[in-house]
């Protein structure tokens, strides 16, 4: 049904042609009522970030890099500006087609592991294959997890696994449906030093891999240090 759905959109126009750029962001704007009036969170934010490569999202707390992240992945809507993801103009799109995009295209690594806890290791790998009625679902899922170091915990559940193991069984799920781009909100963040590095080696890892591109929000000047580019954020 994704595929249709996407033969559809470049049916319509709704694609463009295909550039160098996996991801282009055109002065997005975007702001939330506070105390009565307008906060602008984001002012005509502008970035490409060319296929296969890796951009580090950095700034203070408040300064948006959270907005920015969701506004790309187009989870939220902005006030103004445009988002091209692999040549789709995201907000062209209805919710839904959002939705199949994303299900086609993107993968995400969150702080919080964001894993179903009535879940094993294994289910929550299959789960976003599922959702797209892909083939294979339980093969390709344990191979995603022995990929990942977890092939010997596939059916324990999430309150069972280590902090490390969590996410590794996250980015298990994020890579198991081959996507474009990965978007990752601080994966580290709840991780000690030694844990968050052997984390980040087998992110940038399977990336370089795959050739996925990568959008990483971090506070960590070592982990953004490790990407091809740093996009900072000002706090006002």
């Amino acid at each position: 049904m994704v595929a249709l759905f996407l033969d559809d959109l470049c049916e319509s126009g709704t694609v463009m042609a295909q550039t160098p750029w996996m991801l282009e962001v055109k002065g997005l704007c975007k702001s939330v009522p506070d105390a009565g009036r307008s906060l602008d969170i984001l002012r005509d934010v502008n970035l490409h970030i060319p296929r296969g490569q890796s951009l580090a999202v950095v700034g203070a707390s408040g300064s948006g890099k959270s907005t920015l992240l969701g506004l790309m992945a187009g989870l939220d809507v902005p006030d103004a500006g445009e988002v091209l993801l692999d040549g789709v103009s995201v907000f062209s799109l209805d919710e839904e087609g959002r939705a199949a995009l994303r299900a086609s295209k993107v993968g995400f690594v969150f702080q919080s592991f964001q894993l179903l806890e009535h879940l094993n290791a294994l289910e929550n790998v299959c789960l976003p294959l599922e959702l797209s009625r892909a083939s294979d679902v339980r093969s390709r899922a344990q191979a995603a997890l022995q990929h990942v170091g977890m092939g010997e915990r596939l059916h324990h559940f999430p309150t069972t696994l280590s902090g490390g193991e969590q996410q590794r069984v996250a980015i298990a799920r994020a890579f198991v449906t081959r996507p474009a781009i990965i978007f990752a909100d601080e994966p580290t963040g709840s991780l000690d030093a030694k844990t968050g590095e052997r984390v980040m080696d087998l992110l940038f890892g399977l990336c370089r891999e795959s050739g996925t591109t990568l959008v990483l929000v971090t506070h960590d000047s070592r982990v953004a240090q490790r990407c091809d580019a740093v996009y900072e954020m000002g706090e006002d």
